[in-house]
C-alpha cells in the first residue's frame, strides 16, 4: 500500500496546485454533448480571447456535469475565487466572459449559472442550488463536469482507487458481504442483486475467471454510460478491478460499441496511466492481485445488450442470445465463469467500498438501495444526465428536475425501447424495479423519454417496436416473426388502413411474443404496444374508427389548413414551408396548397397563433365499406 500512498500524495499536490496556485484555470464541459454545442469552437474562442487581452490561464478539459441542455459550459477560478459557471456560451460570448472577468473583474450576468464555493459570492447561486441539481444524490456522477477525466491525478485527488486500496486489505469474501449488505442490484436493467452473482462466480471452482463490464448502451435517447465514461472513466476501472479481485478474476473486458469513440479514447488513456502507475497488470499496487482489461469495441448490435450474446460477441461469433441455465456466473466467456455488470454497476462499487455499506444504504428504499442515474430526454424543458435515489416519484423528476413539458404532458417512456408508456395520472408512482414493473414498464438501463400532446402513442409504439424488429437476432420464432407482425399491425393503423378488431389481434400477438421469447430482448419488446393499449386505447380508436390522428403525427390520417380567423400574416409558416405550399402576403391571412403540402408539420410547429389545424382526411373508401 505505500505504493498508492505515494499516489495519493503527488495526486493530492497536483490537484491543490490547480485549486490554489497563481494561474488561473478555465474549465471547458468537453463531453459529446458538449462537443455537438460547439465546445471545440469555444475553446479555440477562449484560446484566442486569453490572447488578444494578454492573458495567461491553465485550460483544463472536463466531461459532463449533467446539464446538458446549458452546454457548452465554462467555469472560471482566478482571483481566490469560488469557481463560477457560465453556461450556453458560444465564441462571442467566450471572448466577453474572459474580458469582463478578468479585465473588469465581473460576471457576464446574462450567461453566469452559479459558483461551486460553500458561501455567497458576489449575489451569484450555488451552481448545485438550481433546480435541476438541488434535488439530486450525486454518487457515481460525483466527479462528472468538475475534473479533467484523462487526469489520474484529479480522480485519485478526489478519493479514487480509495476503494481499491482498501479492497485489498480485505479478503475476497468480504468485500462480497460489504456488496450484499449494500443490497446494490444491477443497473443494466434486470436489476439482479450484484453481491449473489459475484458470489456465484467466486464459488465455481474453474482455472480462469473473467469480468466485463457492459458498456453496449444501445437505447435510443440514452447516454447514461457514455456520459459516465466520458466524464469518470477511472470509476468505473476502479469498479472493475475491485469486482475482478472479488471473485477471483485476472481479464477484464469492457465490451463498448465503437460508436462511442471519444468514451473509446478516454478508456484507452486511463488505462495507459492505470498500467504506469501499478493499477493494473502484474501485482496490482504490490499485492499478489494481477489484472488486465482489454477493450472490445461492439459493431452496434442491441441485441449484444443481453449478456449471453454480449459473451458470443467477445468470443469472435454473431451476437445471439442462448438458454439459461448455465447463468455466466458460472459457465460464460469460453465456458468459464463470467461475471458482467453494467457500467454504473461497477461506477458505484468504490463508492461502497471506500464508505461502507451502510452509507449506500440511506439512499433509496428498502429492496432499492441507492440511486440510480436516467438521460431525461424528449419533450422536457432541462435536459441531460441525473442521478436521483431509488424511489424518486417521477412526477419529481419530471417537474422538480426537468421542468415540465413545453406543451400539456401526456406520457414518458422507461426503459428505452422495451419499456412502457406511462401517463400522467401514474407519475406519482416511485421509481423502483418492481413499481415500474407494476405499471407495465421496466427500469431498463435508465431512459426517460418525456411525451407531450404533440406525441402519437400508436406512432411511438410503432417506432420503438419497428426499432426492435430490426434489432432481433433472429433466432427464436417468436420475436423474429412476431414483432415484424406486430409492425405491420400497427403501420396499418397509422395509415387508416386497419380494422377495429386488429386491436384484439395486437394485444393477443404481443402477449404471445411477451410469453415465448428467448431472450429478455423479445420478452419486453411488446411492453410499448401493450401499455399504450393499457393507458391510451381511445387514441388507438381514433385512428380505426375516425381515421383520424388526434396528436397530427400519422400524414395518412390528416391534412393541414390555415384558420383565418387566427391567422395574422406573420408569415413564419412561409419561412419554413420546404415546398412553398403556404403563400400570401404579409399581415393578411395566408393560403395553404393541399397538393404541394407534403405534411411535415414545420408550419404548425412554428406557428404561435394556433392557425394552422390539422383535419382528418375522409376516406370514402372505408366510410362506404
Amino acid at each position: 500500500m505505500n505504493n498508492f500512498t505515494k499516489l495519493k500524495k503527488q495526486s493530492t499536490a497536483e490537484w491543490n496546485t490547480l485549486l490554489t496556485g497563481e494561474m488561473p484555470v478555465i474549465y471547458l464541459g468537453m463531453a459529446s454533448c458538449g462537443k455537438a454545442a460547439g465546445a471545440d469552437k469555444v475553446r479555440e474562442a477562449v484560446k484566442k480571447a486569453l490572447k488578444k487581452y494578454h492573458l495567461s490561464a491553465k485550460l483544463v478539459e472536463v466531461g459532463c456535469i449533467g446539464t446538458c441542455y446549458l452546454e457548452p459550459i465554462m467555469d472560471i477560478s482566478a482571483f481566490g475565487n469560488p469557481r463560477v459557471s457560465f453556461g450556453n456560451v458560444d465564441e462571442r460570448a467566450a471572448d466577453s466572459i474572459i474580458r469582463k472577468y478578468f479585465l473588469e473583474k465581473e460576471c457576464h450576468k446574462g450567461k453566469v449559472l452559479g459558483h461551486f464555493g460553500a458561501a455567497s459570492f458576489d449575489g451569484i447561486p450555488r451552481f448545485f442550488d438550481q433546480p435541476m441539481l438541488q434535488p439530486q444524490v450525486r454518487i457515481v456522477t460525483k466527479n462528472c463536469g468538475l475534473i479533467d477525466p484523462e487526469n489520474i491525478h484529479h480522480y485519485i485527488a478526489n478519493g479514487g482507487y480509495e476503494g481499491l486500496a482498501k479492497a485489498l486489505q480485505m479478503t475476497p469474501d468480504k468485500i462480497i458481504d460489504e456488496i450484499t449488505h449494500a443490497g446494490i442490484r444491477g443497473r443494466g436493467g434486470a436489476g439482479f442483486p450484484t453481491g449473489i452473482k459475484w458470489r456465484t462466480c467466486r464459488n465455481t471452482k474453474a482455472d480462469q475467471k473473467y469480468l466485463i463490464c457492459n458498456a453496449d448502451e444501445g437505447d435510443p435517447g440514452a447516454f447514461m454510460n457514455r456520459l459516465l465514461i466520458e466524464s469518470d472513466p477511472h470509476a468505473v476501472l476502479e469498479g472493475m478491478l475491485i469486482a475482478g479481485y472479488a471473485i477471483g478474476a485476472s481479464q477484464g473486458y469492457i465490451y463498448i460499441r465503437a460508436e462511442y469513440p471519444l468514451a473509446i479514447i478516454r478508456l484507452r488513456h486511463a488505462m495507459k496511466q492505470m498500467e504506469k502507475a501499478g493499477l493494473t497488470g502484474k501485482n496490482v499496487l504490490g499485492s499478489a492481485f494481477s489484472f488486465d482489461i482489454r477493450i472490445k469495441e461492439g459493431a452496434g448490435a442491441f441485441v449484444c445488450g443481453e449478456e449471453t450474446s454480449l459473451i458470443h460477441s467477445v468470443e469472435g461469433k454473431r451476437g445471439m442470445p442462448r438458454t439459461r441455465p448455465p447463468f455466466p456466473a458460472v459457465s460464460g466467456l469460453h465456458q468459464k465463469p463470467t461475471v458482467i455488470n453494467n457500467v454504473e454497476t461497477l461506477g458505484t462499487i468504490p463508492h461502497i467500498l471506500r464508505n461502507g455499506a451502510g452509507w449506500y444504504r440511506q439512499f433509496g428504499v428498502e429492496g432499492n438501495f441507492g440511486t440510480k442515474t436516467f438521460s431525461l430526454v424528449g419533450k422536457i424543458r432541462r435536459s441531460g444526465l441525473i442521478e436521483v435515489p431509488l424511489g424518486t416519484p417521477l412526477r419529481k423528476i419530471i417537474y422538480d428536475i426537468g421542468g415540465g413539458s413545453q406543451k400539456e404532458f401526456k406520457a414518458v417512456q422507461t426503459g428505452g425501447p422495451s419499456g412502457g408508456c406511462i401517463p400522467e395520472e401514474l407519475l406519482d408512482t416511485p421509481v423502483t424495479y418492481e413499481t415500474l414493473a407494476s405499471v407495465g414498464s421496466i427500469m431498463g438501463s435508465g431512459g426517460l423519454i418525456v411525451m407531450d400532446r404533440d406525441t402519437c402513442v400508436v406512432d411511438i409504439a410503432r417506432y420503438f417496436l419497428d426499432f426492435i424488429q430490426k434489432e432481433s437476432c433472429g433466432k427464436c420464432t417468436p420475436c423474429r416473426v412476431g414483432t415484424r407482425h406486430m409492425v405491420e399491425i400497427l403501420e396499418k393503423i397509422c395509415r387508416g388502413e386497419a380494422e377495429p378488431e386488429f386491436l384484439d389481434k395486437l394485444e393477443s400477438l404481443a402477449r404471445l411474443v411477451k410469453s415465448t421469447s428467448l431472450c429478455g430482448l423479445g420478452q419486453t419488446a411488446p411492453n410499448p404496444v401493450l401499455t399504450t393499449l393499457r393507458y391510451f386505447r381511445s387514441e388507438y380508436v381514433e385512428h380505426l374508427k375516425e381515421y383520424y390522428c388526434p396528436a397530427l403525427v400519422c400524414s395518412s390520417l390528416i391534412e393541414y389548413t390555415v384558420v383565418k380567423e387566427k391567422c395574422t400574416g406573420c408569415q413564419r409558416c412561409v419561412s419554413v414551408c420546404p415546398t412553398g405550399a403556404i403563400v400570401g402576403p404579409r399581415s393578411e391571412p395566408h393560403n395553404l396548397d393541399p397538393d404541394k403540402c407534403i405534411k411535415c408539420r414545420a408550419c404548425y410547429d412554428v406557428c404561435r397563433y394556433d392557425a394552422i389545424a390539422g383535419n382528418a382526411i375522409v376516406i370514402t373508401s372505408r366510410k362506404e365499406e
